[in-house]
């Protein structure tokens, strides 16, 4: 009974946070979706490649389901650094559409298989896995990632949140924001100069 509620819980977890990650997409440019905003070139696009590509895996040929597309074999490096960010010939509805057939795929397996099924991960030190395992590694992976991508769109746009109709109680007006930003860097400055 506890391996059903576990295994549910963990899914309907992962559900909602691919969705979240989705919806960072929501009302943003082309341009904006696909440029670095960070120094290692992180963009939004990019992280829905790389976590469609990677959940692919885990829930496809871990378990000896193979994702019925092709994927770039797990250890080829150059393919690795192209998996994330989306080329000019990718459209934004290629990727949240081969996203959501990861899903399906994904969501599959997931029901088919016990939440102990064994799977195979070659590349992790210790290989042999559960169904368990999985589900918690690409629910903490979508979870990272969908921080990243909450400071990415916020950096755009300042929208913050999960959901289209997410409204954060603590919204403030533009002012609000500019004054507590003010207020944070005068305390960073005076550690620093207090602590250094």
């Amino acid at each position: 009974m506890i391996d059903e509620f576990a295994k549910e819980y963990l899914h309907d977890d992962l559900r909602e946070i691919r969705e979240a990650m989705v919806w960072k997409l929501d009302g943003l440019s082309e341009y904006d979706i696909r440029r670095p905003l960070t120094s290692s070139g992180t963009n939004l696009l990019g992280l829905l490649k790389h976590l469609a590509t990677w959940e692919a895996r885990y829930f496809g040929e871990v378990f000896g389901r193979p994702f019925p597309e092709p994927l770039p074999a797990w250890d080829d490096t150059a393919a690795e650094a192209a998996g994330f960010w989306a080329t000019e010939d990718e459209a934004r509805e290629e990727i949240v559409g081969f996203y959501r057939r990861v899903w399906d795929h994904s969501d599959a397996t997931i029901d088919a298989l016990d939440i102990d099924a064994p799977g195979h991960v070659p590349w992790w030190p210790r290989p042999d896995v559960k169904l368990f395992n999985i589900l918690v590694h690409i629910l903490s992976e979508t979870n990272r990632h969908a921080g990243h991508a909450d400071i990415l769109r916020e950096q755009l746009d300042g929208r913050t949140g999960t959901a289209a109709g997410y409204r954060d109680p603590r919204e403030h007006d533009t002012a609000y924001w500019k004054e507590r930003c003010a207020q944070i860097e005068r305390a960073a400055q005076a550690a620093a100069s207090r602590w250094t």
